[in-house]
């Protein structure tokens, strides 16, 4: 879709005024004028008069627009009469939005020669045009189809060695079978007759304290027979058997 140019068509250019300019006079009040470029085209407004920091115009101007140049170039100038007219700043002024949309009013900052805040110009453009050039429409692009294509689109290379893939990124390890078992006489059989052999038994226990290695020790009670038992059975008890010595 294309649109057509602007190669002709009129421009509407109004200086309001100026915001916080900088003040190149020392003793008395500046006189600020505004001078605007486009093209071969140049335009001033009238010098305001002790104006100052925030002088004001309303001026009107009308330019013919050039296809590719959507810039004006601006500057503000402080009017002597004895020497020449001092700088204040300059800026550039866009014209993409007034000739999409056909108004803008904006304030456009301005610089002074070693790039520092010179101060700020309001301008209001006006263009008529905007949205009256004639559209021409293309034919749309036909509809995208799908195909398989019946061969390979792209033929493997020739004469190149094709890539195999190798069995191990790591190279493999031998058999077991490879390595030899070590003799069994390598190292020679511990001695038997390193310590004395365990005793061959152990002596029998008995009944505590009665065996020594020093003897035999006699208990200190009497052994179990003593006293002998006497007859049961009779009430009174009955003497112990045996002999006794006649009175």
């Amino acid at each position: 879709m294309a649109t057509g140019g602007i190669q002709g068509q009129l421009l509407d250019i109004t200086v309001v005024g100026c915001l916080q300019l900088r003040d190149t006079e020392w003793i008395s009040r500046q006189d600020p004028y505004v001078c605007l470029e486009y093209a071969n085209s140049k335009f001033r407004t009238k010098t305001c008069t002790d104006g100052g920091k925030n002088p004001s115009f309303n001026e009107k101007f009308v330019l013919r627009l050039i296809e590719g140049l959507r810039e004006i170039n601006i500057s503000v100038w402080n009017s002597n009469t004895v020497t020449t007219d001092d700088l204040i700043g300059s800026g550039t002024v866009l014209l993409e939005k007034v000739i999409s949309s056909g108004y803008d009013d904006s304030t456009w900052s301005l610089q002074t020669k070693r790039g520092k805040y010179g101060g700020q110009v309001r301008l209001i453009l006006h263009y008529a045009n905007a949205g009256k050039s004639k559209v021409q429409s293309q034919p749309s692009a036909p509809p995208h189809t799908c195909y398989s294509p019946a061969t390979a689109p792209y033929a493997p290379p020739t004469g190149y060695t094709p890539y195999q893939q190798p069995s191990s990124f790591y190279p493999g390890y031998p058999p077991v079978s490879s390595y030899q078992t070590p003799p069994t006489t390598a190292y020679p059989p511990p001695p038997s007759n390193v310590y004395p052999p365990p005793p061959a038994y152990y002596p029998p226990p008995g009944p505590p304290y009665l065996s020594s290695p020093y003897g035999t020790i006699p208990s200190a009670y009497p052994p179990a027979g003593y006293p002998p038992p006497g007859p049961q059975g009779t009430y009174p008890a009955q003497p112990y058997p045996g002999y006794y010595p006649g009175p």
